[in-house]
């Protein structure tokens, strides 16, 4: 064992914020297209509908969910350097095509759709810069750097919007360069300015990333993925094994953790517009504002969590985060008497569309603009008499949704944080980058499951019966921790290396 010198810890840190960097920059390739995909899909292929616009917005999830245990993979047996640079290209070449996706002249919608498949492939990478970033921190550290991980995950998902924003000022036309067939416009500058980032990103891993590692204590060690000089597989032979039930609960934890975030997210929309009969452009302008106090919110909790988790432990506090996401849906159940108003306009003309359940398969920012005929002048608002449940069920008030939306976006990033720390902890000196990549595969099959979910469970039966099985399935995930409580310590802890 060797002492870790300064000019050891300062090169670490510059990796590991390199790694945020990363995290960042993953989380701003989804969010940076997400409110202008289904324009811009209409645009270049008007075959595309609704259901179609589902599965370009899970694709990217589903990407992610194939690619991690992949790349986690890769980085046990080889320099991490090779997965984060290969995945880093990808992304930028998705970028790319999703810019191009315009030119050919058919089956356009097919190639936004492995445009954004790819960049979620690309994505994959979050599981090595997960597994590298815990394996170069100790236990002391390790809570404070997952935190500060997920903030940068959170202020991605923030900022991407806004830069998509920002380059709406460009037009839906724009400007083209016909020497390289490009249209520089609000759809494709800002794919464009998320492969400039990957490329950045790219350059500054191979000046400044190196592999680092200490163990639990931050004592230095030998690098275990440095270039030709051997891999984690010389520490899978270290004396203990992994706690696979442990492992096993986590996953199950996690997946339940971004099922119901996605369940949450997703509902936003057609909740407010049924309960509080609001327009689309409402919803989604009314929508934008809460989820973006909730981005902030969350950013605060990984702050203060780093602090907290010193004094109380990690099991307790993603305890009590689960708590927290039960009593934030728990509220969210139907109570009163009210009922909400009625969309009485589809009894009296049938031809007033309906919005597809299908639509509701991607999150509120997506949503198409309902289309009108042409003999009607407004937006037909209020409960939609198709879905039976709204002639017996209570409205959800203001006040129950806006005190669920506070709950749920400081419960969510709490439980995140700690899943990922605890999981981590339990891996100890093992190599982490499958067991990462299949935590990361886990969220990403949740986003994927969580609006296939609501969309079917809401339409057809209501609020009631949608928020009493999401809470349902968070008191079999509170029954699940108690069950483990005692086994979700760290590995230098169960062996005795170390105390708690």
């Amino acid at each position: 064992d060797v002492v870790e010198s300064q000019e050891h810890y300062k090169s670490r840190w510059r990796s590991i914020w390199i790694m945020y960097l990363t995290m960042f920059l993953s989380s701003v390739g989804f969010s940076i297209v997400i409110m202008s995909v289904w324009p811009y899909l209409q645009k270049i292929d008007p075959t595309a509908d609704a259901s179609f616009l589902g599965w370009i917005i899970a694709s990217y999830s589903i990407g992610q969910m194939v690619a991690s245990p992949l790349f986690g993979l890769w980085s046990n047996y080889r320099p991490r350097r090779e997965p984060l640079v290969i995945s880093t290209a990808i992304s930028v070449a998705a970028n790319c095509l999703y810019a191009y996706v315009h030119v050919p002249h058919s089956h356009n919608k097919y190639y936004m759709l492995t445009a954004r498949a790819l960049v979620g492939f690309g994505a994959g990478n979050v599981a090595v810069v997960r597994s590298y970033i815990a394996g170069a921190t100790s236990l002391t550290e390790r809570t404070s750097a997952m935190a500060n991980t997920s903030a940068c995950q959170a202020v991605g998902f923030i900022l991407g919007p806004v830069f998509q924003t920002c380059f709406t000022l460009i037009g839906e036309e724009g400007v083209t360069w016909k020497l390289l067939c490009l249209q520089l416009n609000m759809y494709t500058t800002p794919v464009l300015f998320g492969a400039l980032l990957g490329v950045i990103n790219i350059i500054l891993i191979f000046a400044i990333f190196r592999e680092h590692r200490v163990d639990d204590m931050g004592r230095q060690h030998k690098s275990i993925n440095s270039d030709g000089e051997g891999s984690d597989v010389l520490d899978q032979n270290a004396e203990g094994s992994i706690d696979h039930v442990a492992v096993v609960a986590l996953n199950v934890l996690f997946f339940v953790i971004l099922f119901v975030f996605a369940v949450f997210e997703t509902i936003a929309t057609p909740l407010t517009m049924d309960m509080y009969s609001w327009t689309r452009k409402e919803a989604v302008f009314y929508n934008g504002i809460i989820l973006s106090v909730i981005g902030i919110e969350s950013v605060i909790v990984f702050m203060v969590v780093k602090t907290l988790s010193k004094k109380t432990g990690e099991r307790a506090i993603l305890h009590a985060g689960l708590l927290i996401v039960l009593v934030g849906f728990f509220i969210l159940l139907p109570w009163g008497k009210k009922l909400p108003n009625i969309q009485w306009q589809e009894i009296k003309n049938n031809s007033i569309p309906r919005t597809a359940p299908s639509e509701m398969l991607a999150p509120f920012w997506s949503l198409p603009e309902l289309q009108l005929p042409s003999n009607h002048t407004a937006e037909p608002v209020g409960c939609p008499v198709t879905q039976s449940w709204c002639l017996n069920t209570p409205m959800i008030y203001l006040a129950q949704y806006i005190s669920s939306d506070v709950l749920i976006g400081l419960g969510y990033p709490v439980c995140n944080v700690m899943s990922y720390t605890l999981y981590s902890k339990v891996l100890g000196p093992k190599p982490q980058g499958v067991y990462m990549g299949w935590l990361t595969a886990s969220g990403s099959g949740a986003r994927i499951l969580g609006p296939v979910f609501v969309s079917q469970i809401y339409t057809h039966l209501g609020p009631r019966w949608a928020f009493s099985l999401i809470c349902g399935v968070v008191v079999v995930s509170l029954l699940l921790l108690e069950i483990v409580y005692k086994r979700l310590i760290a590995f230098s802890v169960r062996y005795g290396r170390m105390q708690e």
